[in-house]
C-alpha cells in the first residue's frame, strides 16, 4: 500500500489537456481514447471554457471524476484553455488534445520513445486520419500536408512541415520559455506557437506514424479557409516584427506573406464565382494574380470573362460527391 501510495503522490510524465467548448456529444469518446493508452504514466486536465452546455458536459463528465481534473472558466477562447491547462499541469511533458479528436492507444507510447531515444528533442509530432464532416475524410494529414525535411523556423513559416496539434506531445518547459499560446489569437493560435518555439531553440521532430483521429466540423473554427488565411497572415505579420528574428528569417516570412495574401484572393475568388458573383471573382483573381504572377490565374480569368457560366459548371463537377461521399480531389 506505501508504494501505491508513493506512485500516486509522484507527478505524472505526462499531461493530457483537453480544452471543452460546445463539444457534450464528442469529450466522451474523447476521454476514452486517452484512458485505452498502452502507455499510463499521465494525467488528463479538462478546461470548460465557459461554454454554453456546461450543463450537458458536467453530466458526461461524472463517469470520469476519478481520472480527471476538471477546470471552469469565462470564455477565453481555444488558446487561454490550452494555457489554463498547462498552468495546472504536472507532467514534464504537455499533449494537447482537443476535445472532439482521437488518440491511437500506441499514440503516447510511440511519441515518448522518441524523447527517449533522444533527449534533444522538444517536441514531437505525428500523422493523424481525417474523419467527420469533411470532403476529405479517410485521408490522413500528412497526405494533404506533407511534412518535408527538417523541422526548421524556415519550413514552420513557409508551411513546408505542418504540425497537428492533436498529435504532439511537448515539453512543458520550451513552453513556458516561449510564453505559451497567446490568447489574443482565435485562430492558428498553434502555428504561432510552433514559430515561437522555433525561435526559442525548441527542436522539433515528427514520425510519419498514424497515431490519432482528427475531426472536421462544418461548424468549427477552421472550416472556413478565408479567416484561417486572414489569421495566419496576422502570425506572419506579428512574427516578423519579433525582436529574436534574424534578417534572413523576416525575409523569408515576408515572402510567405505575399503568398498568404495571393492564396487569400483565389479563396475569395471562389467564393465569389460559387456564389455567381462573376465580377467579385474576376477583382480577387486579379489581385492574386498581381501578387503571384501564374498562367493558370491568367487563363482563368480570361476563361471567366468569356463564359463564367463554364467555370461554376466545373467547379459543380469538381466537387460532386463521389460514391463514398466524398467530393472528387
Amino acid at each position: 500500500m506505501m508504494d501505491q501510495a508513493k506512485a500516486e503522490a509522484r507527478d505524472p510524465l505526462v499531461s493530457v489537456i483537453v480544452p471543452a467548448y460546445n463539444v457534450a456529444q464528442y469529450i466522451a469518446a474523447t476521454l476514452d481514447s486517452i484512458l485505452a493508452q498502452t502507455f499510463r504514466d499521465f494525467e488528463i486536465i479538462v478546461v470548460n471554457d465557459g461554454s454554453p452546455d456546461s450543463e450537458d458536459l458536467e453530466k458526461v463528465l461524472e463517469p470520469y471524476q476519478s481520472r480527471i481534473m476538471y477546470l471552469r472558466q469565462e470564455n477565453q477562447g481555444l488558446a487561454a484553455a490550452r494555457n489554463t491547462g498547462i498552468r495546472a499541469s504536472r507532467g514534464e511533458y504537455i499533449a494537447p488534445l482537443d476535445s472532439d479528436d482521437l488518440w491511437d492507444p500506441e499514440h503516447l507510447e510511440a511519441q515518448i520513445a522518441m524523447f527517449n531515444a533522444d533527449p534533444s528533442i522538444d517536441m514531437v509530432y505525428a500523422d493523424a486520419r481525417i474523419f467527420g464532416d469533411a470532403p476529405d475524410a479517410g485521408r490522413t494529414v500528412m497526405e494533404l500536408s506533407p511534412s518535408r525535411g527538417e523541422v526548421t523556423f524556415e519550413r514552420l513559416a513557409t508551411r513546408d512541415c505542418t504540425v497537428q496539434v492533436c498529435v504532439c506531445v511537448i515539453r512543458r518547459e520550451i513552453l513556458f520559455r516561449a510564453g505559451l499560446f497567446d490568447p489574443t489569437l482565435r485562430r492558428t493560435e498553434d502555428i504561432d506557437m510552433w514559430l515561437r518555439l522555433a525561435l526559442h531553440g525548441g527542436r522539433i521532430c515528427y514520425q510519419r506514424r498514424v497515431l490519432g483521429k482528427y475531426r472536421r466540423r462544418g461548424d468549427s473554427l477552421s472550416s472556413d479557409p478565408v479567416p484561417m488565411i486572414e489569421s495566419f497572415l496576422g502570425v506572419l505579420a506579428k512574427t516578423a516584427n519579433a525582436p529574436n528574428v534574424s534578417a534572413a528569417q523576416r525575409e523569408v516570412v515576408e515572402r510567405q506573406i505575399q503568398t498568404e495574401r495571393a492564396r487569400l484572393e483565389l479563396e475569395k475568388a471562389k467564393r465569389g464565382f460559387r456564389a455567381g458573383d462573376a465580377d467579385a471573382a474576376i477583382r480577387h483573381l486579379s489581385r492574386a494574380n498581381a501578387q503571384r504572377k501564374s498562367l493558370r490565374i491568367t487563363l482563368i480569368l480570361a476563361l471567366l470573362r468569356v463564359s463564367p457560366g463554364f467555370l461554376q459548371m466545373l467547379d459543380r463537377w469538381r466537387n460532386r460527391p463521389t460514391q463514398n461521399g466524398s467530393a472528387r480531389p
